[in-house]
């Protein structure tokens, strides 16, 4: 990477990640709640519904977490199962003559939002907090295991119902590197570092065929690069150059590109 380059991505990145970055943006979601209890949980069915067109799926985001409030914040209408109440296939609130499964939102059902929420509410009852049931998995971990992309492994290894949350070590896993980009980067405007244990360098850049095709474009990534771990990981790593010790910061480097394109 040339000099040019980094100074161009760090230039970038320090005009986009601030706080107004939250304004249009599925993080503005990340500071909804003040608990952290509330705050984990939250954010991750923010980041799992966060793909398509940003004024279809913010909307459903909202009325999720407004619907938690009135149980007193997300993790009591988790563990309450409150959410029984609206996302359950037989309510008559959403069902449609002919249609078993109604769809909350793209090719996801309302039933497929409740397994979501049952299987959250499942480690909820098995840690006191989101975070605190991953940072135990990673911790047990030996250290050789402890590689890029092993935490996202783990997410999605607590969720075997879920169609929601991104399955495969050969997926780029997107939505959940997003989540932990929201949950791991420390001293950030968008980003709220609740998970100060998984350190920032082990981070992979969210890899979405936007950001990849700026990575293209820049000469980064060979054109016939599929959207995948392996480029997430080739990405990742190029971006250390720009980043060192926070690759993942390039996220907003790339989102910068595209805008001022």
């Amino acid at each position: 990477m040339t000099h040019e380059l980094k100074a161009k991505l760090r230039e970038l990145a320090q005009k986009y990640e601030t706080a107004s970055f939250l304004e249009a943006d599925p993080s503005q979601f990340i500071r909804w709640y003040k608990r952290p209890e509330d705050i984990e949980p939250a954010c991750f069915i923010a980041a799992m519904l966060s793909f398509g067109s940003r004024t279809q799926f913010i909307p459903k985001i909202r009325w999720i977490f407004e619907l938690a409030d009135k149980s007193g914040g997300m993790e009591k209408w988790l563990k309450s199962r409150d959410f029984e109440i609206n996302f359950n296939e037989n309510s008559p609130n959403f069902a449609k003559k002919g249609e078993k499964l109604p769809k909350f939102y793209r090719f996801y059902s309302f039933f497929d939002m409740n397994l979501l929420f049952s299987e959250m509410a499942e480690i909820l009852e098995k840690a006191p907090a989101f975070g605190e049931f991953f940072r135990q998995k990673y911790e047990n971990l030996p250290d050789s295991q402890k590689s890029p992309g092993i935490l996202s492994d783990l997410i999605s290894q607590a969720f075997p119902k879920s169609k929601i949350v991104p399955k495969g070590k050969t997926s780029a896993n997107k939505r959940i590197h997003m989540f932990l980009r929201w949950m791991c980067r420390q001293n950030s405007p968008v980003d709220i570092g609740l998970w100060p244990w998984y350190p920032a360098e082990k981070l992979l850049i969210p890899l979405d065929v936007h950001v990849m095709q700026e990575g293209v474009k820049l000469g980064l990534l060979p054109e016939n690069a599929h959207a995948d771990r392996k480029t997430a990981l080739a990405l990742t790593k190029q971006m250390e150059e720009a980043f060192p010790a926070d690759p993942s910061r390039a996220d907003f480097a790339l989102f910068g590109l595209g805008v001022d394109a």
